[in-house]
């Protein structure tokens, strides 16, 4: 009975050996399916994509770097010669500081004696010369403005930056014009585009009444038809309906801008309809008057173009041009 013992015993560690021995070699097969020579490769290559992405990205990297470096050098340049720049500016402001050196005082106040005798001088030779003087009077001026047309034509600049800004302003320098001529024979309203105000008159006279001016402020109060804000177009259709020789009439233009065209070429137009008389006069006088809306932003190229513009068609064509310097 002990030896069969002793065979089973011996039979059964021999089986789990055996078991043992398979689960290896099955484990085995395991590993190397999952590292098989196909795996590799794809790892291979995806190793080789991703290098030769990293290289790229390194070769641009370098690029920049490049770029950058000579970026850096022009604008090291720059600087050094805007520091020389600053350098001989300031040598030059020194130089003129030194030659414009306030007087001492004894310098200082001996001119201001040379001065004061001088306006003395001046003073008595002013009172010496105005003693006789007495003022021509005319009735046909007013404020410097001659005041002896016939008919008055209104030519506004109904833009936003008139419109939103000065324009009871306008109102009213509207009703003090009309105020200064108290009998006229016709009146008209244009907008810089040469666009009128009542269609129903449109190329003809509006007759002057007091009902008629009081429409006139009434219907400006809330009149804003599309506008570029050039004045050329308005002034241009006014002396072209309303020219006619022995007409006395006023062009009177309210604006504050002048964006584009040709200065001398607005001008030379209008002095070739608007031709002088035998005395030299014009038939139809242009006033204006400028409207500072483009300063309160600095100083406009476009504001200052109107004023030349204005400043230069009132003295050809016997008007004035007034500036205001505040709204």
């Amino acid at each position: 009975m002990a030896k069969n013992r002793d065979q089973d015993t011996f039979n059964l560690s021999f089986l789990d050996v055996i078991c043992c021995g398979f689960g290896a070699v099955i484990l085995l097969l395991v590993i190397t399916k999952i590292y098989e020579p196909v795996t590799i490769e794809e790892s291979r290559e995806e190793l080789e994509a991703l290098l030769l992405a990293l290289q790229q990205e390194l070769f641009e990297i370098r690029g920049d770097s490049v770029a950058l470096d000579r970026n850096l050098d022009s604008l090291e340049t720059e600087l050094a010669t805007e520091e020389t720049l600053v350098t001989s500016m300031r040598r030059e402001l020194q130089r003129l500081q030194g030659q414009f050196q306030p007087l001492d005082d004894e310098e200082s106040l001996e001119l201001k004696g040379e001065l004061l005798a001088a306006r003395q001088s001046l003073t008595k030779e002013m009172q010496k010369l105005l003693k006789n003087f007495r003022p021509k009077e005319d009735d046909t001026t007013v404020g410097g403005i001659p005041v002896d047309s016939e008919y008055i034509i209104f030519v506004i600049d109904t833009s936003g930056s008139m419109f939103q800004g000065p324009w009871r302003l306008v109102l009213q320098m509207v009703s003090e014009t009309l105020q200064v001529y108290p009998e006229i024979k016709g009146i008209q309203v244009l907008n810089d585009e040469g666009k009128y105000m009542f269609s129903s008159y449109a190329g003809r006279w509006i007759p002057d009444s007091p009902t008629s001016r009081r429409s006139i402020v009434k219907r400006l109060s809330g009149w804003n038809p599309y506008s570029d804000s050039s004045p050329v177009e308005g002034i241009t259709e006014a002396i072209n309906t309303f020219y006619e020789p022995g007409r006395k009439v006023s062009i009177f233009v309210f604006g504050d801008d002048y964006p584009r065209g040709s200065v001398e070429a607005v001008v030379r137009y209008v002095d070739r309809v608007n031709k002088a008389d035998s005395s030299g006069n014009r038939l139809m006088r242009v006033h204006a008057v400028g409207f500072p809306t483009q300063f309160s932003r600095g100083t406009s190229v476009n504001a200052l173009r109107f004023a030349n513009l204005m400043r230069v068609l009132c003295e050809r064509n016997g008007g004035s041009f007034v500036a205001l310097t505040r709204l």
